[in-house]
């Protein structure tokens, strides 16, 4: 996953109090493109995407009622915290159960799920889920068939993560990125039915095209600085499976991760040989703490954590460097597997760089036993329940939300004809309502909306500032994007506001939650 009242003249005018919506009315989803290093709707806005993880990992696949699924009573929930990006898992496994056919009958439940987030205003990043490379050792993703290698006798399988240094694992891997038996033509196969089948869905915004891949035997070779010789074969199949999808659906964005050692904080080469240059493609890493997931995974003593500020920062870097070199825009498809400190530490680094996200991850409230508490009230709902700029009518500058206190200041430079730009506030952070005040502009949503419309007066910046009443509010940031480093505690003095709200907010526990696999 809306604003207030009407019009600021020289500094802004108070008005009354009201009632704020409790849910966003959901727009109708228009198709998401890349343009530079930013994400663009139909009317060239620039959009910032906020969402979350639904991945189903096992058979029957989407199944409604299955209790894992995301269903309209989820879609609304998500909508209603200010969600516009669902990633949602599919699986080569389910595409393509018998060797070379596709199962119409899952492509048309997928097709459902999309088309139910869309109608909440939600888009969809279909994402082609693995851990473990298959059902053979365990784990999930490439169909048993697709794979030759099998486990050895005797040979250990201790589990995720581990088994990703099993020699007949890593044997496997070396099948899919040579092809050796054809498993890259099949599943070019199975993600091309999938984008054909998207054809008319304007809720999909793209494909990832493979989640976390493993280098196979070459893994050693990544550390300690990258490894651009796999990243080069790597890269090949890559741009193989993207010409597979754009062969039956050009508009569809293609989305491709960097090997899995970038989550040991190792380099991507993605882009430097040859350079990356079919158009609508994303870069989709992950923000993961080693230490963090050690204390998870292998109950590993929590203090560790300490450490992750330092480890995520030369992730960020990392995102840094690849963004410069191949100009991609970067949607972090998955971080924070129910870690709030760890989580915060990513969406800091986000927000300070103006990149898009998506949480790991949301299992549906509404399935099997449900209704089950809403987890975005929790402390991981009070970090990613956000105040934000959800589609910026112009070239996005600086922003800071502090979720502590829900203050919020933001400065873009507008653009004519393109449309206003929209502020979602948060329906977590505002009990009391919010006071909205803009300097350089004037707000056109109606009293109470939960989006804050904004059109700017003229070309100069604009700055908008969302805080509780009374609140002393922020201060935007000094600097460009991705300079200086965002401290996540909004300060400074945002002024009187021009109008004030209600914003509905439950009570409640509960936090999403989830294996990072």
């Amino acid at each position: 996953m809306r604003g207030l009242l009407a019009a600021a003249l020289a500094g802004g005018v108070m008005a009354p109090a009201a009632v704020a919506d409790a849910a966003p009315a959901a727009a109708p989803v228009t198709r998401i493109h890349t343009d530079g290093v930013r994400f663009v709707d139909d009317s060239g806005r620039v959009v910032l995407l906020h969402g979350v993880n639904n991945v189903d990992k096992e058979p029957p696949y989407l199944n409604a009622g299955d209790g894992l699924t995301v269903t309209a009573d989820d879609a609304a929930l998500l909508a209603g915290h200010g969600f516009n990006t669902v990633r949602l898992g599919v699986s080569f496994d389910a595409l393509m159960p018998t060797k070379g056919v596709v199962d119409t009958a899952y492509l048309d439940r997928v097709a459902g799920v999309v088309d139910t987030l869309a109608e909440y205003g939600i888009h969809t990043v279909l994402d082609n889920h693995q851990d473990g490379l298959s059902k053979v050792w365990g784990g999930n993703g490439f169909p048993e068939w697709a794979i030759h290698a099998r486990p050895g006798a005797g040979e250990p399988n201790v589990g995720f993560p581990l088994f990703y240094l099993m020699p007949s694992m890593n044997a496997g891997w070396d099948e899919v990125w040579n092809n050796s038996y054809g498993a890259l033509d099949y599943l070019g196969d199975a993600l091309g039915a999938l984008a054909a089948k998207m054809s008319g869905h304007p809720g999909a915004m793209g494909i990832e095209l493979l989640n976390e891949p493993w280098p196979g035997t070459a893994f050693l070779s990544c550390f300690p600085n990258g490894c651009p010789g796999f990243d080069v074969k790597y890269q090949a199949a890559m741009q193989k499976l993207t010409d597979a999808v754009r062969g039956r659906n050009g508009d569809l964005m293609v989305l491709w991760e960097p090997n899995v050692t970038w989550n040991e904080t190792m380099p991507s080469n993605l882009g430097k040989n040859p350079p990356i240059s079919a158009p609508d493609i994303a870069f989709a890493p992950h923000d993961y703490c080693v230490p963090s997931q050690l204390a998870i995974y292998m109950n590993l003593p929590t203090f560790l954590r300490g450490l992750c500020p330092m480890q995520q920062d030369k992730t960020w870097g990392n995102i840094d460097a690849l963004t410069a070199h191949t100009q991609l825009p970067t949607l972090v498809t998955e971080f924070g597997d129910g870690d709030a400190t760890v989580l915060r530490n990513t969406l800091i680094r986000a927000d300070d760089r103006f990149v898009s996200w998506q949480y790991w991850t949301y299992t549906s409230r509404f399935g099997a036993g449900g209704p089950k508490p809403d987890p975005f009230l929790g402390d991981i709902g009070k970090q990613l329940v956000r105040t934000y700029p959800r589609a910026t009518a112009g070239t996005p500058g600086r922003m800071i939300f502090d979720p502590d206190t829900g203050d919020f200041a933001y400065r873009y430079t507008p653009r004519a004809g393109s449309g206003p730009t929209e502020i979602y506030t948060s329906d977590v952070h505002y009990p009391d309502g919010y006071a909205v005040r803009v300097d350089g502009g004037h707000v056109t949503s109606a009293a109470g909306a939960r989006v804050v419309t904004v059109d700017a007066d003229a070309s100069t910046p604009v700055t908008v500032y969302v805080n509780r009443p009374g609140s002393k509010g922020a201060t935007v940031p000094s600097g460009p994007i991705g300079t200086g480093s965002a401290s996540g505690s909004a300060s400074g003095s945002a002024g009187s506001g021009s109008a004030s709200g209600s914003a509905d907010s439950g009570s409640g526990s509960g936090s999403g939650t989830g294996s990072a696999r």
